[in-house]
């Protein structure tokens, strides 16, 4: 009986560059720096791969072996207190998918924009479906965010979506919003590859099928202005206890500088004193809900970090 040939084992010394598309479990998709598509599996299980990651492959029998991980710029993802959900690694910029036909939590955007800001990274809305029905009001509901200096685009994905490419060329974008908000039709409208770009990925991790379980990145020709674009799952909850408390006060844009100006050093914005975040409010500067959600999140954190917890 003929005994199957052994694995070949990966060669350290022959690497080659390339980005994470994909992921199911255990095993990646990779765009290799040549444009070649390989499956490839993670060497060691200490490490947790994203979508944008940069790696270095070693190729093996059937595709590839992930030997090392290149440092992030960032990395866009969401926790509470007992789990972390990773959206994307080398984000430049985050845009949020939000439509009148279905009910904005806007708590869960400013959370978005927390999650952005902490990350070093430009947030802007697409605000879809403006052929809908009482899209005026629509807008009118988001000029907040547009008051602390977040691009606001109408789009129509299914009629027109090229207001959103002067933003995209050259970023690293990731889409995030709630089931119903038309991200895969945005998607297919401003990167029509797309849907062959799906197949490719969805052949590479032997699934037969792209499904909207996990992050896909697809790459922008650079004929296009380059970059690339993650479409991530529908979410409800965007929890925020991985970042560090004074890291949430400093990404209130608005809020910003102010601090340090309280009468108290270690003011905690809760109507001390001299607190210079609610002379701001009483001043109609900043909005009384955005401080309750700086506070309502700093005390996560806390939470999140207290020991024995």
């Amino acid at each position: 009986m003929t005994r199957p040939a052994p694995p070949v084992a990966a060669d350290p010394g022959i690497l080659e560059g390339g980005l994470v598309t994909a992921s199911r479990r255990r095993h990646y998709a990779v765009r290799l720096d040549t444009g070649e598509m390989i499956e490839c599996v993670l060497k060691g299980r200490n490490t947790t791969l994203a979508c944008g990651d940069r790696v270095r492959v070693a190729r093996v029998a059937g595709g590839g072996s992930i030997e090392s991980v290149d440092p992030r710029t960032t990395l866009f993802y969401r926790s509470d207190e007992f789990r972390e959900k990773l959206i994307a690694a080398n984000v430049t910029q985050v845009i949020g998918v939000v439509a009148p036909d279905i009910a904005v939590d806007e708590e869960l955007v400013n959370r978005w924009i927390i999650g952005a800001e902490a990350q070093g990274c430009r947030f802007a809305l697409a605000a879809n479906k403006s052929d809908q029905q009482g899209y005026g009001a629509f807008l009118a509901r988001l000029a907040p965010f547009a008051t602390l200096g977040y691009a606001v685009v109408p789009i129509s994905a299914q009629r027109d979506a090229s207001p959103l490419r002067p933003l995209l060329r050259g970023e690293h974008t990731v889409l995030i919003g709630q089931s119903g908000m038309g991200k895969t039709t945005i998607l297919n409208a401003i990167a029509p590859h797309a849907q062959a770009k799906t197949a490719t990925i969805s052949e590479a991790l032997s699934t037969g099928r792209h499904t909207t379980s996990q992050s896909t990145l697809y790459p922008f020709p650079e004929n296009d202005g380059g970059g690339w674009i993650v479409d991530s799952p529908g979410l409800k909850v965007f929890g925020l206890a991985h970042v560090a408390p004074e890291t949430i006060e400093e990404a209130f844009v608005e809020i910003r500088p102010l601090l340090g100006h309280c009468r108290f050093r270690d003011c905690r914005h809760d109507r001390e004193p001299g607190c210079a975040v609610w002379r701001a409010v009483d001043e109609g500067k900043v909005a009384p809900h955005r401080v309750a959600l700086m506070q309502r999140l700093v005390r996560e954190s806390q939470a999140a970090r207290a020991p024995g917890r």
